[in-house]
């Protein structure tokens, strides 16, 4: 009966540290996607039209060339331009991956984007560090019919 009683408790302890996860990413997605449109939302008010090509810049942090080689021609082959610089002051991160593409900006669009980067990073032992973009005025020219 006892043993009955210690794998109930080991069953709800699992269940309530998986919950627990579970809530923590979910979390992390909805502040990187808040993030997102944050940027676009500031990026607006300095007057940039999200709709006109904006040359949007991505950033991640690896660990080793092996892994800046692999995440390079996965995005170069996306149409992306890839730089790669070694960052020796970083222990954790020693090397800096900027990624450049001509874009639209939306919101789900970016966000999509983002989680899909963070995914790509993880799986090569980095992170994502993120996007920025300058500011492109409203075109004077009237829209074509």
């Amino acid at each position: 009966m006892r043993w009955l009683l210690a794998l109930f408790i080991l069953v709800a302890f699992a269940v309530l540290l998986r919950i627990y996860f579970n809530l923590r990413k979910v979390k992390a997605a909805s502040v990187r996607d808040d993030w997102d449109a944050q940027q676009i939302s500031h990026l607006r008010s300095l007057g940039s039209d999200p709709f006109q090509p904006h040359e949007v810049d991505f950033f991640f942090g690896l660990p080793s060339e092996p892994a800046c080689q692999a995440l390079r021609g996965n995005l170069e082959r996306e149409g992306f331009a890839v730089d790669v610089k070694p960052v020796p002051q970083a222990v954790d991160q020693p090397f800096s991956l900027h990624a450049s593409k001509t874009m639209r900006l939306s919101v789900p669009d970016m966000q999509a984007l983002s989680r899909r980067f963070s995914e790509l990073a993880g799986s090569h032992g980095g992170r994502y560090d993120g996007w920025s973009a300058g500011v492109v005025p409203h075109s004077s020219s009237p829209p074509a019919h």
